[in-house]
């Protein structure tokens, strides 16, 4: 018995007709399956559990101490008129390595999203903001009324100095950590203290 054919051009569109079902099959799974892959297994944890993987300074004190101080600010009602605040200072007179610029960032972060507060450069950022002004002004790349104009940065009305210290008392079996982190607000022109709070935390680790 003879079999049946599909004339020449009905081929051609079936060919055609699955060649681009394929190619659309392919396109899905790789949407939909990524395939970057890596040797070793990664768990993602919560940012805000408490960190107890040794007594030194960590993440979970850092939240505590913003916290604190974020809350403490918000509550006095200093802040009324969205003034301006610089953050000055921020001492470690801890025997650790602590990066306490993570610890103001993140009162800074705070206040900054209650919308009560405005903050201006530091003493650390000023530098990168004064290129920025000279590059406008002087490289002759910008027009004319477009620039940022030199002389007109708003000065802060509070300056923002911290200060953590710790205490460290060790035994045969016991390792007991104090720490005390201490946050003034200064009125700029009158030189006075406006506004201070202090976060303590203890942590103690036995062997």
């Amino acid at each position: 018995m003879q079999e049946k054919t599909l004339p020449a051009r009905s081929a051609r569109i079936l060919a055609l007709a699955a060649i681009t079902l394929a190619l659309a099959a392919c396109q899905s799974t790789d949407l939909s399956s990524p395939t970057v892959r890596f040797d070793r297994q990664v768990d993602y944890g919560d940012a805000k559990a408490v960190e107890l993987v040794t007594n030194e300074f960590g993440s979970t004190d850092l939240q505590l101490i913003a916290e604190k101080m974020t809350g403490g600010l918000l509550e006095t009602g200093i802040f009324q008129g969205r003034p301006t605040v610089t953050i000055s200072t921020v001492k470690n007179k801890t025997s650790e390595y602590i990066d306490t610029t993570n610890v103001m960032n993140s009162i800074q972060t705070a206040l900054v999203k209650s919308g009560k507060v405005r903050f201006v450069r530091s003493i650390s950022e000023m530098q990168a903001g004064v290129d920025e002004l000279q590059r406008q002004n002087q490289s002759g790349l910008y027009k004319q009324g477009s620039t940022a104009k030199i002389g007109q940065m708003t000065a802060a009305k509070y300056s923002m100095e911290g200060e953590l210290s710790s205490i460290v008392k060790q035994s045969s079996n016991t390792k007991d950590v104090y720490y005390k982190f201490t946050l003034k607000l200064f009125d700029v022109q009158e030189g006075t203290v406006e506004w201070q709070d202090e976060k303590e935390i203890r942590k103690t680790s036995k062997r």
